[in-house]
């Protein structure tokens, strides 16, 4: 690198941590607004707002349903309504001659409840011991703020880059995702792109995909007092149960991934949700089970879909009372591809070098072990997507969620540099 590269990175650097306060304090404004899936409006007329005081053009849209039903990943979703839940896109234009290069990050939550649990308030926003709280703060909030900032930054020191550079805050993620599909089917793509999930600072060029799936059983309904010549749903439903432990077992045997060396934490497979029977003193004659799985980036989820259902249909076939009864399985709500690129692609590339140059040390490279919104901009954005965020995977929708300062501070002058070397600047 040459010395007037030099001069410049440290000058962003120095210029990041000058504005440490600046970063805290919008990452705080974030998280006071609450932002649970449904009620985004009121964060993204904010974003809108702040993107516009940055002097980047910016278009608001509500996605269309309609629209979005047209499109080959799509599932419809019971009572999935956009109205007032806007999506959010600031736009960098450069002036030519360099590649262009897109953020993407998700402005929703899951619920703030229970609010009284909390230490700090789920919207305080308290910063204590160089930690920000509240809800959002790791999953994804302290990633809006890191893009956000790094744009910030470089525009206030005169920079410009030769690509464009794209900045999108999408509803919905929290449940599916189609605030980024939305922005696919809006024609934003990039050259690259960084997605701000959660990945505790590591570069994270796969993800895994999510498979929900519902089972439903049917008992023989008695009299409790002889409750033994019927067929009890829970009995039943236990036998299930265990089905999906030995697919879990068979799943962690048999699929391996260089970027998930453990792939139990992958690959879970668990029913989480049991519900039976309608009266205390009744014999249970219905039981439905609610469960979900890991995807491998590899796999493809209709195939994964076909293993459960071989699965929980063999354990059936073996059992006298299913066999003549079989259970119905069904997948709703989330169905979603893992994505990957490939782990020496130039963008990983790029933000390992930006790493490095920040703090010294090379990062890590690893798959994250939860769904991202990667999926939609790799497979249908034409946008090779890796992760990077200043977000700690275990504070993800966890009680008093938390992001530490410091990886706020690396996050945005990795980003800032990133965009330095993958756009150009003049």
């Amino acid at each position: 690198m040459s010395s007037s590269a030099d001069a410049l990175r440290e000058r962003i650097i120095g210029t990041v941590d000058t504005r440490r306060q600046e970063l805290v304090a919008l990452l705080q404004q974030l998280i006071r607004i609450e932002s649970v899936t449904g009620n985004e409006g009121a964060i993204q007329e904010y974003i809108a707002d702040e993107l516009r005081r940055v002097g980047l053009s910016v278009d608001v849209w509500v996605p269309d349903l309609k629209e979005l039903a047209t499109h080959p990943a799509y599932l419809p979703v019971e009572g999935l309504d956009f109205t007032d839940r806007p999506n959010v896109i600031g736009i960098w234009k450069g002036p030519g001659g360099g590649r262009s290069l897109l953020f993407n990050g998700h402005v929703d939550t899951i619920p703030i409840e229970p609010v009284a649990a909390w230490t700090h308030g789920p919207l305080s926003g308290r910063e204590e011991q160089d930690r920000v709280y509240g809800r959002g703060a790791a999953d994804m909030k302290g990633g809006l703020a890191t893009m956000t900032m790094a744009v910030k930054v470089l525009r206030d020191l005169g920079l410009r880059p030769k690509g464009d550079v794209i900045l999108e805050y999408v509803v919905d993620e929290e449940l599916t995702g189609y605030g980024t599909l939305a922005a696919v089917q809006r024609g934003y793509r990039a050259d690259a792109g960084i997605s701000l999930e959660t990945s505790d600072l590591c570069i994270q060029p796969a993800c895994i995909g999510r498979l929900w799936f519902t089972v439903t059983l049917k008992g023989l309904a008695v009299g409790i007092a002889r409750h033994w010549e019927g067929v009890s749903a829970i009995d039943k439903g236990i036998t299930i149960v265990q089905a999906i432990k030995d697919l879990e077992q068979m799943r962690w045997a048999d699929l391996r991934h260089p970027l998930y060396p453990d792939s139990r934490s992958a690959l879970p497979c668990v029913v989480c949700m049991f519900h039976a029977g309608t009266f205390p003193s009744a014999a249970p004659d219905t039981a439905v089970l609610r469960g979900s799985l890991g995807v491998m980036p590899q796999e493809d989820v209709k195939e994964v879909e076909r293993q459960v259902v071989d699965q929980v249909m063999r354990v059936a076939q073996a059992d006298a009372w299913l066999r003549h009864h079989p259970p119905t399985v069904e997948f709703k709500e989330v169905g979603a591809d893992g994505a990957e690129i490939p782990a020496d692609h130039p963008i990983v590339k790029t933000v390992s070098a930006a790493f490095q140059a920040v703090t010294g040390s090379p990062p890590t490279i690893s798959g994250r072990t939860g769904g991202a919104d990667t999926r939609y901009l790799i497979k249908y954005g034409q946008t090779p997507t890796v992760i990077f965020g200043p977000g700690m995977t275990s504070e993800m929708h966890a009680l008093n969620e938390s992001v530490p300062v410091a990886n706020l501070l690396t996050a945005t002058k990795t980003l800032a540099l990133a965009i330095v070397e993958w756009c150009g600047v003049g």
